[in-house]
């Protein structure tokens, strides 16, 4: 029964921010602070979330294939090449340093 309440929680603080959201005035929003931060927020959660899923496994911070791969995949943007290369990059230097026993 606690993961039904836990949903039902989850789904009411959904709500709740969705509705804060709502009902702040358009004035606040048209701030130009507020605007560079709504710009930028996405990007750093993103990447927060990419450090967390490539360098930690059950509460350790580790370097395994994952990093070789994401380091592959910032070169090959570092060099501007296409999306689908960055992508292939990544996955070929992670298969790699695994497949190296890695």
């Amino acid at each position: 029964m606690n993961v039904w309440i836990a949903i039902a929680a989850t789904a009411l603080g959904c709500y709740l921010v969705k509705l804060l959201g709502l009902l702040v005035p358009a004035g606040a929003l048209e701030r130009p602070l507020v605007k560079r931060l709504s710009a930028l927020l996405p990007v750093a959660l993103l990447a927060a979330l990419t450090a967390q899923q490539t360098f930690s496994t059950d509460h350790q911070v580790l370097l395994d294939a994952r990093g070789a791969g994401l380091a592959a995949a910032a070169l090959a943007l570092a060099v501007r090449a296409p999306f689908l290369v960055i992508v292939g990059a990544a996955v070929l230097v992670t298969a790699g340093v695994r497949a190296l026993g890695g």
